[in-house]
């Protein structure tokens, strides 16, 4: 009996163990992806993003290593219409400094690649995984390839035509970075040991709905970045001095003025911050008297609140990159918040 008793035991330290190790990484790859999305956000704060004109995937981790080099990669990108109808004149010294954002941008993908995949293998070959997970593992790294040629979709829409990347591409782009991030620290808090806590229904529809209408919001702004639409209509509490701005359906059909009308792109994304911030406050006071939620309830309210004064600053001034930044790290901490309220409602994962 007692060496049935130890054998469990040593069986229960280490499967926690082995799920300390595989969380840690996963924390590790959700920092990476944090960064990630910041590079990418200066990327295109800086209009960065169409200078490196060609995806290698292997070689091209390394950058120009002579004045061959960068005079050859300034020539491509000499060719694209960026460069003719908006640059032109640039020098080179301005032309290294957009090459060396969108290089870190495409580095650092591939590092996080490296850093996933590698620590899969060996976690998997030595048996620290358990069943359950590898599917979501491997999901993850189906997801972190997709995103890498999702990229380069994104960056072929700015090489020909136009001047910039498609916004719906750089929305989608976004959008799953944000995914990955999100659903890497669902893995990795499913993986601490910790019960279900019991809540009403309406509160177990409710966390998941919040964090849809993040992720809906997140998109919203990856289209406002797409067609700058921050850099005009820089009043609050109004826009264009008016609650309901005219020139909202200017484009037809109605419904593209939704993904291509700057003033109605970024009026959409104001509304959706303030109903956000309203379903959140009144989760907050609907839970104030239920222990267990009412502290999380309270700090994603107030995640929320900084959020929308982090947009309102950046809007209000124009979106100089600082702020701009700390407002698209602001929305992928907000996703942190909401997807560990939604893990404490189901546990960890359970042992097998």
């Amino acid at each position: 009996m007692r060496l049935n008793i130890s054998l469990n035991a040593a069986i229960a330290n280490r499967t926690e163990t082995h799920r300390l190790q595989v969380r840690l990484w996963l924390y590790v790859i959700c920092i990476m992806v944090f960064a990630m999305v910041l590079v990418g956000g200066a990327t295109r704060l800086t209009d960065s993003g169409l200078s490196i004109t060609e995806w290698k995937p292997l070689l091209g981790i390394i950058p120009p290593l002579s004045s061959a080099d960068w005079l050859d990669a300034f020539t491509k990108y000499q060719l694209i219409p960026e460069y003719t109808q908006i640059n032109q004149g640039m020098s080179l010294t301005e032309f290294k400094f957009i090459y060396w954002w969108e290089w870190a941008h495409r580095f650092l993908g591939r590092i996080i690649g490296i850093v996933f995949f590698l620590p899969l293998v060996f976690f998997w070959m030595t048996g620290r995984i358990e069943k359950q997970i590898k599917p979501h593992l491997v999901f993850l790294l189906f997801l972190g390839g997709l995103q890498g040629a999702i990229g380069w979709w994104m960056v072929m829409s700015g090489l020909v035509e136009r001047v910039d990347v498609s916004q719906y591409r750089l929305a989608i782009h976004l959008i799953i970075a944000c995914f990955i991030f999100a659903y890497a620290f669902w893995i990795a808090r499913g993986l601490a040991p910790h019960a279900a806590e019991p809540a009403p229904t309406w509160l177990k529809l409710l966390s998941p709905f919040i964090l849809l209408v993040a992720f809906f919001q997140i998109f919203l702004g990856g289209l406002v970045a797409g067609l700058d639409a921050g850099l005009a209509f820089n009043d609050w509490p109004l826009m264009d001095g008016a609650l309901v701005p005219g020139g909202l359906d200017v484009l037809n059909p109605y419904w593209i003025n939704w993904f291509e009308n700057p003033k109605s792109v970024q009026f959409n994304h104001r509304l959706v911050a303030y109903f956000l911030t309203a379903i959140v406050f009144l989760q907050m006071l609907a839970t104030s008297k239920i222990a267990a939620h009412g502290g999380r309830a309270k700090l994603l309210f107030a995640v929320v609140f900084a959020q929308a004064a982090l947009g309102i600053t950046t809007l209000v001034l124009q979106v100089p990159l600082n702020w701009a930044l700390a407002h698209q790290a602001g929305a992928v901490i907000l996703l942190a918040v909401t997807v560990n309220n939604l893990r404490a409602l189901h546990g960890s994962y359970p042992d097998g």
